[in-house]
This record gives C-alpha cells, sequence and structure tokens, in this order.
C-alpha cells in the first residue's frame, strides 16, 4: 500500500512577499559583497537558506505572548516562566538566560577554562572553539571516524570516539580537562546526531574521572527525534522523554534559542553546580545584563517559554525534519552529492565532489554558494576551509575532510514549492559544474573570517560562466 502524502501542521495566516530578482542584478549584489553571501542584503535574496538561527516563523501563541511582555529590569515574571519551561523540559537546575547562544558559550569558557586547557568534544562548532581558544584552551576533536566521510551511512556519525576519549584523558590528564563538550546534531559534520547509548557512555568514562559533560544543546530537540526514529527501543517514547534523558547524562548546557525554540533571538547557560551557577550570574551582569534577563526583553523570554514547549511537539518536529529531508531526496535522486544520511536542520552538499576541477586552494564551497545564488537567488553559506580557518601555530589554511555548502532550512518559513525550486537550481549546476570558478581572498577578517570575508574569482568578473562559454571552452 502506496504511504499517503502529508502536510505542514500549520496553516499561513501572515505572509512577506518575495521578489525575484533578475540575474543581473544577482551578479551586481554578489560582486558588491565581495563572492560572500553573508554579506549580501536579504532584499537580494529570494529564497534565504544561509542559517536557521532566529529565521523560524513564531506561532500565533507565540505572537500572542510577545504582548504580555514585562519589561521589568529585575524579576520579570517572563523570567520565571522561562524557567519553568527549561526546568520541564531539559530538566537542569539552574538558568542563566543570554542574548544569544555565543554568549553562553562566552560565560561557561571564561568560567572554567584555564590557559593550557584542552576541550575534547564531537567536532568543533566555529564560535564554540573560537571561545574556548580567546579563554586559553585547545579543542581536540574526538567524534568518530565516519563523521568525516560525507556517503557513510551511520545513523549516528556524531558520536564520541570512546577510544579517543580515554586516549586523550590520558595523554593530558583529567585536570587539564575543564569539560567536555558535546554537541547534538553536529552542525560541521551535516547536522548528523548522536545516540542516547553514546551520550550515556560519555558522560560514564567523564564521571569517573571528574570532567563535567557540557551540553550543545541548540539542536537537541532534533537529535532526540532521530533517536527516536533510529535508535533501537526508543520508538515508543515522547520526544519530551528522551531531550530530558539525554540532559541527565550532563552538567549544563549552552544554547542557542533561536533554532530549536523557535525564537528570533536568545539563548540560555545551564547549570547544575550551584557554586558554578552563583559566578555564572555574577559574570552574566558584566557582559550580557541582570541574571533574569540576560540581555533579552522580557517579550522574547514569553516567546521563547512558548517556543519550547511548541518544539518537542511530534507532529512539528516530523514536518521539520519532513521538510528537511523532501529537499534531501531531490537532490540524491539528481545525483548531487550531499552528506548522508540526511541531517537535522539542512542539506549538506560535498562541495569538492561537486566541483572536482576546483583545487581546495580556490575554496570550492566558496565558489558554489556564489554560483548558487546567481543562478536562482538562493542563499546557502559555505562550511569548508574558509569556515575552519587557520592553523594557529603555522597560520597556514586548514582543509577539513569535509568541503560542504549548506542549505539550511529555516522552521516553518518555507513551501515544498520552496524546495523545489531551490533542487532545481543545484541540480542545473550539477549538470554543468564546470561553469563554477574559484576564488580567492581580498579581505580576510582575523576571526571567525567566514562572516566578513571578501573574495574574488580567479578567473573574469563572475563565478559562473554561461553554459553557452563553458561548452565552447571544453570544445576548444
Amino acid at each position: 500500500m502506496k504511504t499517503r502524502s502529508w502536510a505542514e501542521p500549520f496553516k499561513i495566516k501572515v505572509v512577506e512577499p518575495l521578489r525575484m530578482t533578475t540575474r543581473a542584478e544577482r551578479e551586481r549584489a554578489i560582486s558588491a559583497a565581495g563572492f560572500n553571501t553573508f554579506l549580501l542584503r536579504s532584499e537580494d535574496v529570494y529564497i534565504d537558506l544561509l542559517t536557521d538561527s532566529g529565521t523560524s516563523a513564531m506561532s500565533d501563541r507565540q505572537w500572542a505572548g510577545m504582548m504580555l511582555g514585562d519589561e521589568a529590569y529585575a524579576g520579570s515574571a517572563n523570567y520565571y516562566h522561562l524557567e519553568d519551561a527549561v526546568h520541564r523540559f531539559y530538566g537542569y537546575k539552574h538558568l542563566i538566560p543570554t542574548h544569544q547562544g555565543r554568549g553562553a558559550e562566552h560565560l561557561l569558557s571564561r568560567l572554567l577554562i584555564e590557559p593550557g586547557d584542552v576541550v575534547p568534544g564531537n567536532m568543533y562548532f566555529t564560535t564554540t572553539r573560537a571561545h574556548q581558544e580567546l579563554a586559553g584552551a585547545r579543542f581536540v576533536d574526538v567524534i568518530r571516524d565516519e563523521a568525516h566521510d560525507p556517503a557513510d551511512p551511520s545513523p549516528f556519525k556524531g558520536n564520541i570516539d570512546l577510544a579517543k576519549l580515554s586516549t586523550l584523558i590520558d595523554r593530558v590528564g583529567a585536570e587539564r580537562i575543564p569539560y567536555l563538550c558535546l554537541q547534538c546534531c553536529v552542525n560541521m559534520a551535516g547536522g548528523q546526531p548522536v545516540s542516547l547509548a553514546n551520550v550515556r557512555e560519555v558522560h560514564a568514562i567523564c564521571r569517573s574521572h571528574g570532567i563535567p559533560v557540557m551540553l550543545d544543546a541548540t539542536r537537541a530537540v532534533e537529535n532526540a527525534y532521530f533517536i527516536q526514529q533510529r535508535e533501537p527501543g526508543q520508538a515508543g517514547r515522547s520526544i519530551e522523554e528522551i531531550l530530558r534523558e539525554i540532559c541527565s547524562y550532563t552538567d549544563g548546557c549552552t544554547n542557542s534559542a533561536k533554532k530549536d525554540c523557535l525564537v528570533n533571538i536568545g539563548g540560555f547557560l545551564c547549570l547544575n553546580d550551584d557554586a558554578v551557577a552563583e559566578e555564572a550570574r555574577n559574570m552574566v551582569v558584566l557582559f550580557e545584563g541582570l541574571h533574569t534577563y540576560g540581555g533579552l526583553a522580557g517579550r522574547d523570554m514569553e516567546a521563547m517559554a512558548i517556543g519550547i514547549a511548541e518544539s518537542v511537539q511530534q507532529d512539528h518536529i516530523r514536518a521539520r525534519i519532513g521538510q528537511v529531508e523532501y529537499l534531501g531526496e531531490l537532490l540524491q535522486r539528481a545525483g548531487v552529492p550531499i552528506v548522508r544520511p540526511i541531517g537535522g536542520h539542512g542539506i549538506f552538499v560535498d562541495a569538492a565532489r561537486f566541483l572536482p576541477h576546483i583545487p581546495r586552494e580556490q575554496f570550492p564551497a566558496q565558489a558554489l554558494t556564489a554560483a548558487l545564488y546567481v543562478d536562482s537567488g538562493v542563499r546557502a553559506m559555505e562550511r569548508g576551509a574558509i569556515s575552519c580557518g587557520r592553523d594557529p601555530d603555522t597560520d597556514e589554511n586548514i582543509y577539513p575532510p569535509l568541503e560542504l555548502i549548506r542549505l539550511t532550512i529555516p522552521r516553518r518559513v518555507y513551501t515544498q514549492a520552496h524546495m523545489d525550486v531551490t533542487a532545481e537550481s543545484v541540480i542545473a549546476l550539477h549538470e554543468h559544474p564546470e561553469r563554477v570558478v574559484g576564488v580567492r581572498f581580498t579581505h580576510e577578517p582575523r576571526y571567525l573570517r567566514f562572516f566578513q570575508a571578501r573574495f574574488e574569482p580567479l578567473e573574469g568578473q563572475g563565478v559562473l560562466r554561461d553554459v553557452a562559454l563553458a561548452d565552447a571552452g571544453q570544445e576548444g
């Protein structure tokens, strides 16, 4: 019997008009932006798949909650609503709100890291690693090897390699490891989840050595869905139950609420240790705001509290992941090389395989994001050598095993038709990859260079040749 189609578990109440630009307009826009999609103006973008961070659509209940904002400087009622939601769904003892996830990363790094420390984790995330390094630590990747192979179909490629972790502890000593950073739905690996069994085993190892486990819970709800769908013995459990169990094996978390929690701004740091939490509340006053608002308006905290409850609903998370899978399946059927299995928050295209004629030194992922924008007005982002940065000892570019572009899908924003348009553009480029031209730096910032770097094509004026020109070049 054929499986019936499903539809989004919501209806559209408010719309925001989109404008399709011309090819000439897009060529001018990307050139002015230094061939970096982060520097494009949003008004020049047709379908914006740059990030799922703060780009979700809020529900009618969230918008109604915004009108109940208690904007008292101290003791806002909305803080206590948020605290109740975090206690219920994540289970941690102490809540410290921050303006967004990197505010929580900053606090955690300053609280726990001493110069010379080593922080293990399941692949780096850009801002997390930057805060750890600025605090004087060195990040060490202890993810399983499968995570570095985009074609490996393993269901939990985000898992920590227990042997790598144990070897690192023996080599540097537990006293030099302030905490282990455990990321859910590992971003740089293509949104790959961790299994509940792996989280449990990591917790046991760290606990035996007195090492705290700090969760990057930014996409923990999506990770809980993959556990429910893929891990033996978990199918009958709710997302809420699985999320609470994940968190129970950790000592705290950082969370960018702009993802799972369905808000446009906000984050939080959670801790179970009373003394560390007290220090965090002192520190948040210096960098974010009073401990009962942490840089957020009361209305933002209210929307977050409501969004947390909505995020664990089965219909919501099934549709959210389902739209990602829909786009991924379109690309897979057309032979486009993507990270497998399909992850939680976007489709990650293997730019190195997509553009085999462009060497890594010419940044194929960066070139492909610019070319995709020129072709269709779809904005994606690079997740490869540009994001990885330079070796702090040699100052040489780091070329990670994965050279990807990320088509990141905001929650509750786009229809399946938008995914069809996106797929058609990617597939058209894949049919003529020789059209895409490599790029080089013209400006390179010191920190997190992918946000503000500028580039130029290595030949001509653009990153996307016309088909006729490319064909003529091949014939010649």
